[in-house]
């Protein structure tokens, strides 16, 4: 069974720090590029930051460069996202997504989110 699970979420203030972690099983995480994704309240998805299944392609969205970064460690299964200076505006579920193309086909997973609340 495929599960990207995240963790690392809460309430924080503003200018604090968060870790997001994606716990990947049931495929191949090497073979699949990952990225984090936010819904604020009451609005679309966003795209955050993209990490290559290599780890060494690296993009940000412009309202999160310089203050995000993302990583991933393939011996664990697991993608990060270390959130700094944090602000209100950062408030939404956090979403981790697996994708990659293989044979001519899009293969794509997605977590079930992990609320993240920047509130004084």
């Amino acid at each position: 069974e495929v599960q990207l699970v995240e963790s690392g979420g809460g309430l924080v203030q503003p200018g604090e720090s968060l870790r997001l972690s994606c716990a990947a099983s049931g495929f191949t995480f090497t073979h699949y590029d990952m990225s984090w994704v936010r819904q604020a309240p009451g609005k679309g998805l966003e795209w955050v930051s993209f990490i290559n299944s290599g780890g060494d392609i690296l993009n940000y969205a412009d309202s999160v460069k310089g203050r995000f970064t993302i990583s991933r460690d393939n011996a664990k299964n697991t993608v990060y996202l270390q959130m700094n200076s944090l602000k209100p505006e950062d408030t939404a579920v956090f979403y981790c997504n697996a994708r990659r193309r293989a044979w001519g086909k899009d293969y794509e997973y997605w977590g079930q989110g992990t609320q993240v609340a920047v509130s004084s």
